[in-house]
């Protein structure tokens, strides 16, 4: 078995960014509402570029930043539930774009887990050593998707990309990756696949926006991520206390500040940036760690964690 460690990040956002005061001009909410109740003040939304335009800019970022030439990379897996397209995938699409030739090319749909999933897969992949350098991208323009009526989805989410590389190491860097999934709460998080009538079908669904039952969605984050941590560290001779950053997917600044409560951790050391960014949902993991990367110090311990519709969940365990 091969080790792994992550080397280079990357992230890109759309240029139109939309303020609370912005949304409160066509929709009934406020500034104060919505900080209260998210710790969200902005966000980038797309005017124009698309899921694989945000994942190409991502995943040439993470190449330069761990000065990685697209000729290295043999596996690329894009996290994404709001594709340009089911065909072709968005990761070949965006590998031809990249110059990416002959590696192995699949999205992965775990909505706002996806980019942990994705990487439990590039990970296990290089260890087995079928591959040498994997690329993960989590890119979303979830604004196509939302009902920019709906007060409750509409100023939370928005648009982006992240990336990481992850290479096979002499020095394995990748402690532990715990994920899981219960389709129980499959209702508390949906979007519908727009569909149309045909010859043997004739009904239409004629919207296909995102719905979430907010109340139950914080209250699974809040129980079962505080656990999943827990169980990522189990075996390792660390405790919570031990870790010097936590990586969250960016829901939620009050998920985030309860999930540090449980755990008795400082809430400090809970990177946060969904202030400027909302939630990407498979994105927000790594646009977070290329916000953060250059506070990172050598042997830094470092959690990364995702929640969301499926229901899914899972962390990581690394060292920088």
């Amino acid at each position: 078995m091969y080790g792994v460690k992550m080397k280079g990040i990357g992230k890109a956002i759309p240029e139109f960014k939309l303020s609370n005061h912005d949304l409160a001009e066509f929709i009934d909410t406020s500034d104060e509402w919505i900080q209260t109740r998210t710790g969200i003040s902005s966000r980038h939304i797309s005017t124009g570029e698309t899921t694989t335009d945000l994942a190409v800019l991502a995943g040439q970022s993470a190449l330069i930043d761990g000065d990685i030439e697209p000729e290295e990379i043999d596996l690329v897996i894009v996290a994404t539930v709001t594709p340009d397209s089911t065909m072709p995938s968005t990761a070949c699409a965006a590998a031809k774009r990249m110059g990416i030739k002959k590696a192995t090319c699949f999205d992965l749909s775990a909505a706002c887990s996806g980019f942990i999933f994705a990487s439990e897969i590039a990970v296990s992949f290089i260890r087995q050593g079928n591959y040498k350098k994997a690329l993960v991208i989590g890119a979303e323009v979830f604004s196509k998707v939302l009902n920019w009526e709906d007060r409750s989805t509409c100023v939370l989410f928005a648009d982006g990309a992240g990336a990481a590389v992850y290479t096979r190491s002499e020095q394995d860097q990748i402690l532990n990756i715990v994920t899981a999934s219960d389709g129980e709460g499959s209702d508390l998080i949906t979007l519908p696949v727009l569909t149309k009538s045909n010859r043997f079908n004739p009904n239409e669904v004629s919207e296909a926006y995102m719905y979430m039952d907010g109340r139950e969605v914080y209250k699974f984050a809040t129980t079962e991520v505080p656990k999943n941590i827990l169980d990522v560290l189990e075996g390792t001779n660390y405790a919570a206390n031990d870790i010097d950053w936590f990586i969250l997917h960016q829901a939620n600044a009050r998920i985030m500040d309860s999930i540090a409560k449980k755990l008795q951790v400082d809430k400090e050391k809970f990177f946060k940036n969904m202030d400027s960014h909302g939630n990407t949902s498979a994105a927000s993991i790594p646009m977070a760690l290329a916000d953060v990367k250059e506070q990172f110090k050598p042997g830094d311990k470092i959690i990364l964690s995702g929640f969301g519709a499926g229901l899914t969940w899972g962390s990581i365990f690394m060292i920088w």
